[in-house]
């Protein structure tokens, strides 16, 4: 990953929204869901989930599929992992495994 795409892949996901539309979608996976599933899920208007699943589309962040009359939305676990990766790379001169504890950073940090 470069650093054009990683500041792509932030833009997509710095919108609320958005945010909360990939982590239902992370949450879903490898299932994923349809529009209306999200929608209801998140209390969101239709025309508006849609907004932004397209966008998160066109960054490459979810992936769409056809099912009928329906399209399922899964997120793009590999770019996400690609992602983490890009972020924690350099971490503490190329070992991030000397770093942090992944426990204690993810009790600390979870606020939902």
């Amino acid at each position: 990953m470069d650093k054009q795409l990683a500041t792509t892949l932030f833009e997509s996901l710095a919108s609320g929204i958005r945010l909360d539309i990939f982590r239902l979608l992370v949450k879903q996976a490898p299932t994923g869901l349809v529009a209306g599933e999200i929608s209801s899920a998140l209390a969101l208007p239709s025309t508006n989930v849609s907004f932004h699943l397209k966008a998160m589309t066109y960054a490459n962040l979810i992936n769409v599929t056809q099912e009928g009359r329906y399209q399922r939305y899964r997120a793009n676990l590999i770019v996400m992992q690609s992602l983490i990766d890009y972020l924690t790379a350099e971490c503490c001169t190329g070992n991030p495994e000397l770093c942090f504890d992944a426990t204690k950073v993810v009790s600390c940090c979870d606020s939902n």
